[in-house]
């Protein structure tokens, strides 16, 4: 199962597939309380494939027992679009029960036409931004008596919300937001007392990286653009600036060559009276 590649790491959706097992195996008794929190604690700090072999190892698979066998091989890319995460078939995972404890389902796993889950005294998360769906139209039934569980839709899904709350209640918030064309439906059901069920649509951690980067990107292009602004209206007061100290030059010139102008005229003109008062004086001799 894992012996060709023990060093290869482990995805979240891995570490889901083994705790389904483990949860089965509770079931049907084939684990007592305390072995199951050790191997489930065991899970989720597993990081390689070698560490998540022996967990289920002696868990008996094949038509001795129910419980599915654990695939430890990659998945091939899923096509692009609603039309590749629609696969038909069975979904990898039924149903999950937190009692007292928690559940995860997240990562890349196939959400069946109905999904059970419990809550008792927990809580659990149901994570179908990165799943693939079993039909068209997936029914995710949450019952949970005084714990909550969490239920996450990527955008564009539709969400219908049936359930019935007693002392506890259902998120309708996302009710009534269309879908996008071919995206599946999602109906949540079930009932909850003195508990909660809860409905957020998400993004992935891939897409909000990649809007994270988007805006990032726009940001520098309008500091850019800002830059080259005022760069431009620096260089536009410079040309004002300049245009005005050589318009002020120019009349400094100017004036200066009136004066000067004025300067010579009155001094030819005394020269002329000068020039008078000698010939009269000549005369008068």
């Amino acid at each position: 199962m894992t012996d060709d590649a023990p060093e290869l790491r482990a995805s979240d959706a891995d570490r889901e597939r083994v705790a389904e097992v483990l949860r089965d195996a509770l079931a049907e008794g084939r684990l007592d309380m305390t072995e199951f929190e050790e191997r489930l604690d065991a899970t989720y700090k597993a990081r390689t494939y070698g560490e998540l072999a022996p967990i289920t190892r002696d868990l008996p698979v094949g038509e001795v027992a129910a419980a599915p066998r654990v695939s430890m091989t990659k998945e091939p890319e899923r096509a692009g679009g609603w039309a590749g995460r629609i696969t038909g078939g069975e979904g990898s995972s039924t149903w999950a029960v937190a009692v007292m404890s928690g559940f995860q389902r997240k990562g890349r796993w196939t959400v069946p036409r109905r999904f059970n889950s419990f809550a008792f005294w927990g809580g659990g998360d149901i994570d179908l931004r990165e799943a693939d769906f079993a039909a068209g139209e997936v029914v995710i039934n949450c019952v949970a008596i005084m714990g909550g569980v969490n239920v996450i839709v990527p955008p564009g899904v539709e969400v219908i919300v049936r359930g019935i709350g007693i002392m506890g209640g259902f998120d309708h918030r996302e009710e009534g937001v269309p879908g996008d064309p071919g995206a599946p439906r999602v109906v949540v059901t079930g009932f909850a007392f003195w508990g909660g069920v809860g409905v957020e649509r998400k993004v992935t951690r891939a897409e909000r990286q990649r809007l994270k980067e988007e805006r990032r990107q726009e940001k520098l292009e309008r500091r850019a653009a800002q830059r080259e602004l005022r760069s431009s209206d620096r260089d536009d007061v410079a040309d004002a600036h300049r245009r005005m100290l050589d318009d002020h030059r120019d009349m400094v010139r100017e004036h200066r060559d009136a004066r000067r102008e004025d300067r010579e005229l009155r001094r030819e003109d005394r020269e002329l009276r000068r020039e008078d008062r000698d010939r009269r004086r000549r005369g008068e001799d």
